[in-house]
Order: C-alpha cells, then sequence, then structure tokens
C-alpha cells in the first residue's frame, strides 16, 4: 500500500513566513484559500485583471492581484484553474514569474501527465488532491474534519518539496484524514476513470435508464424517481460507513438477496470490457486529446426531461 501521513506526521514549518498564491478563485479555489488562511498561511490570490475571481476574492478579505503579478512575489503557486486552462495560464502568467526555488502546485494530474507544460527546471512541482468538491472540502474543514488527498512531486529541485506538499496538505486539512503517496500519472488516470466509468457517467446512466424503463413500463415518474434515485443516498452512506459487505448486513432479505444475484447480470463481462476500453483511452492521452479539442457539453441535454421534473416536484413537495 502506498504511505499514508496523518495531521500528526506533519509540520505547517515549510509553509511559516512563505507567501502562497492560490491561482483561479473557482470552486477549489476559494475552499483552499480560506482553510490555509484559517491556518495561519499568508494567501494572495491571483486571476485575471478584470475577472470575477479577484473582485470575490477581496470582497472576503484577500489580497488579489493578476497572477503574473501575485506569483513574483510567491514561495507557492498552486494552480486551481480548470486543467485545460494550464498551459496557457503557465505560458502567459506564469512564465518568468516563478522564483528560483519556488514550487508550483496541481491539485490533479492531468496536466503534467497529458500536456507536459514547459516549466523552469530551478522550482518544485507538486501535487495536492483533495478527494472531493471544494464545497465540501470547507464544509468539512470548518466541522474540524477533512478530505483525504492524494499527494505527489513530481520534480523536487529544492529538496524540500515533499514537505512542502505535506505542510500544504496539512493546511488545507487533508492531513486529517490522510495524505496518500501518490504520483501525477495515478491521480490522472485513477480520476479520470472513476468519474467517467463509475461516479459522473456510470451511476446517472445506471439511474436515468433505470428511471426510464419503469416510466416507460407505466409506472409513476415519482415511484420510479424515488427507487432509482431518491434511496441511493442510503446505500452510498452505508457503503462509506461500513463497506459494501456492511451494507448488505443493513438492508432487507429482499434487497440483499436481489441485488447479489442480479446485479452482476447489469455490470457484467460486457460492462467490464467497455469500462477497460475507457481506461484504455485514458492512458492512452485520447481521452485528454479529445477534451482539449472540444467545448462543454450540455448537461441538459444527456439528462431525461422527465427525471428532471420529477426531482423538482419531489423536492418542492418534500420540503
Amino acid at each position: 500500500m502506498n504511505r499514508i501521513w496523518r495531521d500528526e506526521d506533519i509540520s505547517l514549518e515549510p509553509l511559516e513566513g512563505k507567501v502562497v498564491v492560490i491561482a483561479g478563485y473557482g470552486i477549489q479555489g476559494r475552499a483552499q484559500a480560506l482553510n490555509l488562511r484559517d491556518s495561519g498561511v499568508k494567501v494572495l490570490v491571483g486571476g485575471r485583471a478584470e475577472g470575477q475571481g479577484i473582485a470575490a476574492a477581496a470582497a472576503e478579505g484577500f489580497e488579489a492581484l493578476p497572477t503574473a503579478e501575485a506569483a513574483r512575489r510567491a514561495d507557492v503557486v498552486f494552480l486551481l484553474t480548470p486543467d485545460e486552462t494550464h498551459a496557457e495560464m503557465i505560458a502567459c502568467a506564469l512564465d518568468g514569474a516563478l522564483r528560483e526555488g519556488a514550487a508550483l502546485g496541481f491539485a490533479c494530474g492531468f496536466s503534467m501527465t497529458f500536456v507536459r507544460p514547459h516549466l523552469p527546471e530551478t522550482i518544485d512541482v507538486i501535487m495536492v488532491s483533495p478527494k472531493g468538491p471544494g464545497k465540501t472540502l470547507r464544509e468539512r474543514f470548518l466541522a474540524g474534519g477533512g478530505l483525504p488527498a492524494l499527494m505527489g512531486v513530481e520534480r523536487d529541485s529544492t529538496g524540500t518539496a515533499l514537505k512542502v506538499a505535506l505542510a500544504y496538505a496539512k493546511a488545507i486539512g487533508c492531513a486529517r484524514l490522510g495524505v496518500i503517496e501518490s504520483s501525477f500519472a495515478e491521480e490522472a488516470h485513477t480520476d479520470l476513470f472513476g468519474e467517467q466509468a463509475v461516479l459522473c457517467g456510470g451511476i446517472p446512466r445506471l439511474m436515468e435508464e433505470g428511471f426510464r424503463l419503469l416510466v416507460e413500463a407505466g409506472y409513476s415518474p415519482e415511484s420510479a424517481y424515488l427507487e432509482c434515485v431518491w434511496e441511493a443516498k442510503a446505500i452510498v452512506d452505508l457503503i462509506f460507513e461500513e463497506g459494501i459487505a456492511g451494507m448488505y448486513r443493513h438492508i432487507s432479505p429482499a434487497a440483499r438477496y436481489g441485488g447479489l444475484t442480479r446485479g452482476s447480470r447489469v455490470i457484467d463481462e460486457a460492462a467490464r470490457e467497455k469500462m477497460s476500453a475507457i481506461l484504455d483511452e485514458i492512458r492512452s492521452g485520447e481521452f485528454a486529446a479529445e477534451l482539449l479539442r472540444g467545448g462543454p457539453v450540455d448537461p441538459q441535454a444527456a439528462v431525461s426531461r422527465n427525471l428532471s421534473d420529477a426531482w423538482q416536484r419531489l423536492r418542492d413537495a418534500l420540503r
């Protein structure tokens, strides 16, 4: 197993007296900037000169500057804009701004795995990847908890890259649960696969098709929604708390028997082969190239209107 660091294993000393720049005040940037500040770290926010991020950061009490200007003052820069913007950000805002011995950090391994932007040889390149959205990272930090994170060092020019990465992970609250040794490539491959085949692709499509089949068979959208979507959280919570075997111990005999005898008929060898093909596309760089060529996909175009309407009615009725 990969090594796991906990709060008590890590010191914040590598960040003491240092300036950390958060480049991008969006979903992750805001949460990480606030957590860093609450941990006593000196934080600047970088963004586009007239962008909404700078205005939002300034409104929450941060010194907010154009990214290149902020980076010139930085000991550590974390690039928290979307993956597809990294190459341009590095070329236009960070090239020549990062001073010798600085660290450039990423929240995911995508860019260094698939894009490989040119970076000065004199800087450290690190990754701290919280496993969850920024909203959850912030909420759990405020509650005294955190999210686990994958941590990797791509380049250690100073000899201190690992300590800086661990200190950063501690400061945003991830070491409260665990900071797991990884690499940029492992994070990029597993993150994309989990999103596409399971979390954001497989599960929603399974819900959608189950809902659609029941409605087309004559059952009400409300009943279909409750069974195929609403109850999913309860099952996931049980798996999160006690594992898959523990989940089976806490559900009805009919649910347990049906799940164990029918689940493999839905997710069968053919489904596994399709998932394997998705992983191959990720590892070869085919998906990354497709993503970088294309534009955003409208999520509503992929979701049944009936599903959306049922969700709206239930949400209103159950308030």
